[in-house]
């Protein structure tokens, strides 16, 4: 593995380099700390102008619980692309599978979300990662969160 410089912040134009989304499914705005091979931090700021709230739902609107665990995997996906960036340009990381998922209260238009996923296991290209989402410090979303590189 070769050695990759960390960053002190990773912006949303270094995550477009190693992930493949666009909009409007980038889940993740930057990535305020990483240690590769064991956590990430990352964050999301949640905004009226989502095209999902258009329908998520029309005078209260909610972020999708799934969309949330989706900034989970980006962000997670970013862990994975730092701990193997022989990778990076090489290889996509697909999503493998979820456990545990469990949702803690809304999370709406105004709310900084704070994506953390901590390393469980790594085995050659496949990877389970522990993933919490905050806002205010308060548990909004948790799920164990599976991906392999392929």
């Amino acid at each position: 593995m070769t050695a990759v410089p960390i960053p002190e912040h990773i912006d949303i134009v270094e995550i477009m380099k190693l992930l493949p989304h666009r909009y409007p499914f980038v889940m993740v705005d930057r990535i305020v700390s990483i240690q590769p091979g064991k956590e990430i931090t990352g964050l999301k700021n949640v905004t009226i102008n989502e095209q999902f709230f258009q329908g998520h739902f029309p005078g209260r609107p909610v972020m999708p619980g799934v969309l949330i665990l989706e900034g989970l995997a980006q962000v997670g996906g970013v862990l994975a692309y730092y701990t193997n960036p022989e990778s990076v340009g090489q290889k996509l990381l697909f999503f493998a599978g979820i456990d545990k998922a469990r949702f803690r209260r809304p999370v709406v238009p105004g709310d900084q979300l704070i994506l953390k996923l901590e390393m469980m296991k790594q085995k050659r290209s496949f990877m389970m990662m522990n993933g919490r989402a905050y806002v205010d410090e308060q548990l909004v979303a948790e799920a164990e969160l599976m991906a392999s590189f392929s």
